[in-house]
């Protein structure tokens, strides 16, 4: 087992062992974005990025890989657990979307690669079966192999499938789900505080975890905002903080009531 020591401070973090992931057919330019986050505080062995659309991401790590294009979320989970490995050469994958990606590299531990599946933990279940959510997960290349043999209950999302409806099939087959204490320091989602782990998912932690104005920016260059009217309430108040709050905030419910 690999120690859980932090990476020491002004040392930039290589990860040779991961692949960077992200799929995506809309708000492909705000995926760009947070690979691009990512990247620049970890050299990784290779970064993907799977689309249908013909895109220039202006990065020289980032690697289009053409795909059909998702017109689902179901579609999307049948695409990260039937066909996403196949394009996956490094022991570990770590899945990024829009709305979740690194935050602060010094927070990476070395231990997280003895686990096949981390992801941010599940308020909503007491069972032990807490971890754990897919936006922004770190996967083993042979969990995501297991994923596709036929005793793998595919379904959707992705996420249950793995962290809930199959755990104890892939337990079985010697896979080892990190810990709730573990999922907590790699990233935040429902629970925790995305400013304090390795990285984070859900766009009601944006506008704290990155800042107002960088959230603005993003908020304006999508082209589906379903995920943001889901926690509109949220978003709003945190926006109203920021410059110019007031006048975002009535920006974001106005676009609410024109959808």
């Amino acid at each position: 087992m690999t120690s859980s020591r932090s990476m020491p401070a002004g040392e930039r973090l290589a990860l040779s062992q991961v692949t960077l992931c992200a799929a995506a057919s809309v708000n492909v330019a705000a995926t760009i974005r947070a690979l691009e986050v990512s990247l620049a505080q970890i050299d990784f062995a290779a970064c993907k990025l799977f689309t249908h659309l013909s895109v220039n991401p202006g990065h020289p790590g980032i690697t289009v890989v053409p795909i059909q294009p998702l017109t689902s979320s179901e579609a999307y989970s049948n695409f990260v657990l039937s066909q996403m490995v196949g394009h996956i050469e490094t022991t570990h994958c770590l899945v990024a979307q829009w709305d979740g990606h690194v935050i602060d590299a010094r927070r990476w531990r070395p231990d997280f690669l003895d686990y096949d599946y981390i992801g941010a933990s599940w308020p909503q279940f007491d069972d032990g079966h807490d971890v754990g959510n897919g936006g922004f997960s770190l996967r083993s290349r042979r969990l995501m192999e297991a994923c596709r043999k036929a005793e793998f209950c595919r379904s959707h999302p992705e996420d249950l499938a793995i962290g809930r409806k199959n755990r104890l099939w892939l337990e079985r087959q010697g896979m080892r789900f990190a810990p709730r204490a573990v999922a907590d320091i790699f990233a935040a989602e429902r629970v925790g505080d995305a400013r304090v782990t390795f990285g984070y998912h859900g766009v009601w932690n944006m506008p704290r975890a990155i800042g107002t104005d960088a959230f603005w920016q993003v908020y304006r260059e999508l082209d589906d905002r379903g995920t943001v009217r889901h926690d509109l309430a949220s978003i709003v108040k945190d926006v109203s903080r920021g410059s110019n709050g007031i006048g975002r905030a009535i920006r974001m419910i106005f676009d609410y009531l024109d959808t």
